[in-house]
């Protein structure tokens, strides 16, 4: 497996993201620069990582999602290559239109850096195989502006699709607005695109893979991503 983790200026988790993809998956990992017009010839997975891009000028993710890289990871997104963004990465998706909906400031208007439970809402996915089904896992969160918000249409067809990938969660596994820690509605923290070959989340699985450094339970995600290709 070939992986390519887009750095922006502004970026600070690529080379965590990186080590994730390298050490749990096996990946082949190459950082690759916004400026540049092509991903790595054989690129199957793209990660736009956590971080600043552009100091979250404008709106976070706007700029980064007008950079030079974005219109190769857009074609690698429609011949159905994978996608991953975590944080930053997920905002840049939607204000590039790989994902609907937008990431807005946090409702309480502080930046949040902690241990949140989330939900696994599918595991027949490339990035959750590894998961079950209404699984609880502890993965951290780090942000000021992951309050997910979109329009009542755009809510309803995630719902129905079941395009929902993870949800904030109680330690009972209710998902409910009390369970995210931000606003987002329907305590998203996570969305696939209509072909599920696109992630955008705000928590950070890549941070929860070691146990010298805590809890591993970021490590189901990059396994189901090593599955889905041995399984290719």
């Amino acid at each position: 497996m070939k992986a390519a983790v887009i750095l922006f200026p502004g970026s600070n988790r690529e080379r965590d993201a990186a080590r994730a993809l390298s050490l749990v998956s096996g990946a082949q990992v190459q950082i690759v620069w916004h400026g540049e017009h092509e991903l790595p010839a054989g690129t199957d997975i793209v990660l736009l990582p956590g971080g600043f891009s552009y100091g979250d000028y404008l709106r976070c993710g706007a700029i980064a999602a007008r950079a030079n890289i974005m219109n190769a990871v857009r074609a690698h997104a429609e011949r159905g290559g994978l996608v991953l963004g975590i944080c930053n990465g997920f905002q840049i998706l939607c204000e590039a239109g790989l994902l609907p909906g937008v990431l807005v400031r946090n409702a309480g208007l502080r930046f949040l850096c902690h241990e949140v439970l989330l939900r696994v809402e599918r595991a027949d996915t490339p990035f959750a195989s590894a998961y079950e089904k209404s699984q609880l896992i502890r993965i951290p969160i780090a942000h000021g502006e992951g309050n997910y918000t979109a329009d009542e249409a755009t809510l309803e067809t995630l719902e129905k699709e079941g395009r929902v990938a993870f949800r904030y969660a109680q330690p009972d596994g209710s998902a409910d607005a009390a369970a995210g820690p931000n606003g987002s509605l329907n305590a998203i923290a996570g969305i696939y695109s209509e072909k599920f070959n696109v992630l955008g989340m705000m928590p950070h699985p890549e941070n929860y893979i070691e146990p010298e450094m805590g809890p591993i339970d970021g490590r189901g995600l990059f396994e189901s991503l090593a599955g889905a290709f041995k399984a290719a």
